[in-house]
């Protein structure tokens, strides 16, 4: 009995995978740095959790002359983070196939864990193929039950992808125009996953996004 009883009060995961755009024009106007700063203050946001229903597990796919883990599915309190630097094209395609190789590893992430967030952000036009590599995200078990979070950073950022990513009128793409605006975005990205992390029902729907974030309608 009681093991069975310290089984089943281990908290369940509630991954977060965030997909980070560090192509070269991230370099400019302090974007990568503003970006880089955002996570870090995440992360450890997410590490102070400290709840028995939900730990929050964090991910990082990042894009830039080729898409790659950053960091693995991790309980947020390990995480280890090293810094980004912006280089290359934007590979999003390749991305999107590693968030869906990730979230549908039960390995990774296992069969018992909430259901995922997704959070995407971009400054600019994919230069692979990003069509059907999403809707083979969008297809798949988790993917389509995730909740999926877009940010776009300047005006050049393909708007059309990241609402198709999002698809969601509840929860609309941001626009960050300035470098503090992702902070203010990725601090709403950590009040939202714990606010589902403390819920009685951590699979319940996300808060809506704030008055004071700018939003591009669909």
């Amino acid at each position: 009995m009681a093991l069975r009883e310290i089984s089943t009060s281990r908290p369940r995961p509630l991954p977060v995978i965030v997909l980070a755009d560090v192509s070269g024009s991230m370099s400019v106007n302090g974007k990568i740095q503003a970006l880089d700063g955002a996570m870090r203050a995440m992360i450890e946001s997410f590490s102070a959790e400290d709840d028995l229903r939900a730990e929050i597990h964090l991910a990082v796919i990042t894009f830039g002359g080729n898409a790659e883990v950053h960091l693995e599915p991790t309980p947020a309190g390990a995480a280890q983070w090293s810094s980004i630097v912006a280089r290359g094209g934007t590979p999003l395609g390749a991305a999107l196939d590693l968030a869906r190789e990730m979230i549908e590893d039960r390995d990774r992430i296992p069969s018992r864990a909430f259901r995922p967030v997704l959070v995407l952000v971009s400054d600019g036009l994919p230069t692979d193929a990003w069509e059907s590599p999403l809707q083979a995200l969008l297809a798949s078990d988790r993917g389509a039950k995730a909740d999926r979070l877009a940010m776009a950073i300047g005006a050049d950022a393909d708007e059309a992808m990241l609402k198709a990513f999002v698809a969601d009128p509840e929860m609309p793409v941001v626009r960050a125009d300035q470098a503090p605006q992702i902070r203010d975005f990725f601090e709403f990205v950590t009040m939202t996953v714990q606010s589902r992390s403390r819920s009685a029902r951590p699979d319940g729907r996300p808060e809506r996004l704030p008055l004071g974030l700018r939003t591009l309608e669909f």
